[in-house]
């Protein structure tokens, strides 16, 4: 997120919720407060303007107790709200609004990190943020989408070893091609962004942004009997077998997960040879 003119006198910390109001940095000593909206200011806006932006700022303004008409007209009761609103602010009372005096995001953020400095330009990238969500955006090869499907369920490990669950909340639908040094190997190895909404977000602790792995479920097979993968003995066929008293029994391969394999020629209760590591 980059700042307005000036130069920046204060920054949240990390990990930072920052509200509808409330200040997501300061520039020259003024607070730049947080609105919240799906379309930014472009323009000054004063008496007369009208348009999607204006709604938004009355919206804010409405809900942060200023009494107004919410519309898409820029009235002199817009003016007067936005005046007490200044004053709140400790900014100069103006009356009118220009993009570099708001942040307007969907929603409230959390600051993930911070990239400007204190001293520095306003004018340069200062924060990174994310919404208030736990989520994880993995990249997965095209060749592999069909194991993402909305709504499903993903394993996530988390840093340290910890384990979660989420689910599939959206897909992308632009592949990302990766960046190499051969021509054409890009394509091959390109991906789509997957979304995926933790299920116990409280699971991440104080994490705001951290590296983790997901694991995808390709298919669910229930009341299958399943060995150990170290069980399997590879034949000379390209078969497999397990050793049951001693002998070799055949058995077909199902689904892998989570260190077993499912088979079908064995009974269920069958006690089968692991080797030692």
């Amino acid at each position: 997120m980059t700042g307005g003119p000036g130069i920046v006198t204060w920054l949240p910390p990390d990990g930072g919720v920052i509200r509808r109001g409330r200040r997501v940095y300061a520039a020259d000593g003024h607070a730049v407060p947080l609105i919240y909206g799906r379309t930014p200011l472009w323009r000054t806006l004063s008496v007369g303007a009208r348009g999607r932006d204006v709604r938004v700022v009355e919206r804010n303004l409405a809900a942060l107790g200023y009494p107004l008409v919410v519309d898409d007209r820029f009235t002199w009761a817009t003016a007067q709200a936005v005046k007490a609103w200044q004053r709140r602010l400790g900014r100069p009372r103006t009356g009118t609004l220009t993009p570099s005096d708001v942040v307007v995001q969907p929603g409230p953020i959390r600051v993930a990190s911070r990239t400007g400095r204190l001293g520095g330009p306003a004018s340069g990238p200062l924060l990174t943020v994310t919404g208030l969500k736990r989520q994880v955006v993995a990249d997965i090869p095209v060749d592999r989408q069909q194991l993402a499907v909305r709504g499903g369920k993903v394993t996530i490990t988390l840093p340290g070893g910890k384990t979660t669950t989420g689910h599939v909340t959206a897909i992308g639908t632009v592949a990302k091609a990766a960046t190499t040094g051969q021509p054409g190997q890009g394509t091959e190895t390109a991906t789509i962004a997957v979304t995926i909404t933790l299920d116990h977000p409280a699971a991440a602790g104080r994490l705001v942004a951290a590296p983790v792995t997901a694991g995808f479920a390709g298919a669910a097979h229930k009341r299958v009997l399943a060995v150990p993968v170290e069980a399997l003995l590879g034949q000379a066929d390209g078969t497999f077998a397990v050793e049951v008293a001693g002998r070799l029994v055949p058995v077909e391969l199902g689904l892998f997960a989570g260190g077993l394999v499912e088979v079908t020629g064995v009974a269920e209760g069958t006690r089968v040879q692991v080797p030692r590591p």
